[in-house]
């Protein structure tokens, strides 16, 4: 069983092998290595599932944890994201001790498509000491022992747990010496300041467990205590906190419920640890473990990092293709084959092998720089764009064909999503409609008044008009403007104005209702079909905009530019993800493979390199 994680999935459940949702089309896989199995429980900010590491080639078992979206208002929402990130950041430092299970990824929303937040721990196989039944004295104080050094580890670092319950306390099935019991759940910890101490905050927690103060929202180390006793008085009676509190004075009186007598000792560190004033309480861990061990000092020692630890997952660069003698200018990744594409001012096309990283091809026949590449759906051909004013195609590895109908260099080229015809922009301000199959020219757009840097067919559902034929070309200009055109008839649709700035790179959203630019301004912009309105800008580059790409989903939009960057963008919010800055020189190609799985850049620097989510 694979289970999707998108809350609004109508059927989440899948096969085990799924790579995505048959319900919903959500991809199934968190930072591509982690599968949820089943969903443990609801509750909080968020839901938790059982889930397996694939990434791992003993599929190890771990807890997914994600905000759930419908319990959250737009407003809430964010509050709730942000804990997530808080709770991600303690419990890489947190998981360093023995007893507190390790985390293994943060996965970001927007970085992997279709998912909400996630967290992704160690899973602990066992029980919670809530289905351990009626505890003696005996179990009470090697409850105690176990876990007082814990929460004095985590106050030390000044976090509050704020949920210490019998369902919060894990005893594993397998021996661990130095972890006899875990302390899970740390989805309502709170981090402590001098000042934020002092502040009335959200009361989370079970409240059964929950000391007055924390009730009131204004939670302190003490806290914990008084959840950590009761807890231990609920294991010795089995009687829900609520149903021994007087109803005279709201003290706890659990005595008569006990069904064994107790030392007046135990009796004693309990009914200090749930002191209603916090005068009357303890105040540290330590105190309380001085008392059951008849004076006896707490000493918390250091924990070095894990070696399991892992930094949250993120795109890295996992390799450099080097071959080139000059710049190179695009890149293509072949549709179903494990190959890349590139082009380059030394006049040559490189193929690589991506499984190895050699290169497999060196293709000539250009007399001048190759700006564009560009794979037919079906991967059967490969179409250049050069400076020698000439577009080739590609089978094979040979060449069987050139076309020669522009007078100027031919700079930017598409396809179009059945594979039938060929756009290419030229520096002689035209563009010009191909036959694919057969290189016959078809038609050639005039309007724009300068040279057409970038070109971009939208999907053929698309229509601005009921009566247009379906297909919609969109191109940008160095003459400031960004043209719409119908395919079918070169009849001109629509101008869009980006105030005389050049515009060196487009493409359509998966749904083709919106466009996105690229601009020499070093903005992006994301453009309405429907009225034309500039629905974001997206600012961050600090040199132009040359290359932008777009996963399958729609959700992940990369810039490559001349500030030797490419930058990560969530489009529908206009949220910066991530910045590569691996390149040594500007940043001309950027493509990202059909699965989602590999961004390759070309640069400047005469280098390929390709990046992995890890």
């Amino acid at each position: 069983m694979s289970y999707c994680l998108n809350p609004q999935c109508p059927q989440p459940q899948n096969h085990t092998h799924e790579r995505f949702c048959t319900a919903c089309g959500t991809r199934l896989l968190l930072g591509d290595r982690y599968r949820a199995i089943e969903r443990i429980s609801s509750g909080g900010i968020g839901r938790t599932f059982r889930g397996i590491d694939e990434g791992q080639p003993q599929k190890n078992p771990c807890i997914i944890k994600q905000v759930d979206l419908r319990q959250h208002s737009i407003s809430s929402l964010e509050k709730a994201q942000q804990i997530f990130l808080k709770e991600a950041l303690k419990l890489q430092e947190l998981g360093r001790h023995p007893q507190i299970p390790q985390l293994l990824a943060y996965i970001e929303p927007e970085v992997a498509p279709g998912q909400v937040p996630a967290l992704v721990q160690e899973w602990i196989e066992g029980q919670t000491v809530g289905e351990e039944g009626r505890y003696d004295e005996a179990a009470a104080y090697e409850l105690l022992h176990h876990v007082l050094p814990v929460l004095q580890f985590i106050h030390d670092r000044h976090v509050i747990h704020r949920d210490i319950n019998p369902q919060n306390l894990l005893r594993p099935n397998f021996p661990i010496a130095n972890a006899p019991v875990f302390l899970v759940d740390f989805s309502t910890a709170k981090v402590t300041t001098k000042t934020n101490l002092a502040k009335t905050g959200t009361m989370l927690g079970s409240a059964a467990y929950a000391a007055p103060e924390q009730l009131r929202g204004k939670a302190v180390f003490a806290s914990d205590l008084f959840s950590l006793g009761m807890t231990c008085i609920y294991l010795l009676t089995q009687v829900h906190p609520f149903e021994f509190y007087s109803s005279m004075d709201g003290s706890a009186v659990w005595g008569d419920f006990l069904t064994e007598p107790l030392s007046p000792r135990l009796r004693g560190i309990l009914n200090k640890m749930i002191a209603e004033g916090l005068g009357d309480r303890y105040s540290s861990a330590a105190e309380v473990y001085h008392d059951l061990h008849a004076g006896a000092i707490l000493k918390v020692p250091e924990f070095a990092p894990s070696s399991k630890a892992t930094l949250a997952p993120r795109w890295r660069c996992v390799g450099t293709l080097t071959g080139h003698l000059s710049s190179v200018h695009a890149i293509a990744f072949h549709p179903y084959e494990s190959i890349l594409a590139s082009s380059s001012a030394d006049r040559t096309i490189k193929l690589w092998n991506l499984d190895s990283g050699e290169q497999t091809a060196t293709l000539t026949g250009h007399n001048s720089i190759v700006a564009a590449l560009a794979y037919s759906p079906d991967g059967e051909l490969l179409i250049s764009s050069s400076w020698d004013y000439t577009l080739r195609v590609w089978q094979e590895e040979v060449e069987i064909r050139t076309l020669t109908a522009h007078s100027g260099w031919v700079s930017v080229l598409d396809i179009s999503p059945d594979g039938k015809f060929l756009v290419s922009g030229s520096a002689d301000k035209t563009i010009k409609l191909w036959n694919l199959a057969n290189g016959e020219l078809l038609d050639t757009f005039d309007g724009h008044q300068g040279d057409v840097d970038s070109v971009a067919i939208a999907p053929f559902s698309v229509s601005l008009n009921p009566g247009d034929i379906k297909g919609i070309l969109a191109s940008g200009s160095a003459d400031g403007t960004i043209k719409l055109w119908n395919l079918a008839t070169g009849k001109e649709l629509r101008t869009l104005s980006d105030r005389e700035k050049s515009t060196n790179a487009l493409i359509f959203s998966p749904t083709g209702q919106l466009l996105i630019s690229g601009s020499i301004d070093a903005t992006l912009k994301i453009w309405s079909l429907q009225d034309g309105a500039i629905v974001h800008t997206l600012s961050g580059h600090e040199a132009p905009i040359n290359a932008i790409a777009l996963n399958r989903e729609g959700n992940l939009l990369l810039s490559a530019s001349s500030d030797n960057t490419v930058k990560l963008w969530h489009p529908a919010s206009g949220r910066l993800l991530q910045t590569l800055e691996e390149h040594e020189a500007g940043v001309l190609g950027v493509a990202i493979s059909p699965d989602g799985q590999l961004i390759a850049t070309a640069s400047q620097d005469k280098t390929i390199k390709l990046w992995r989510f890890q």
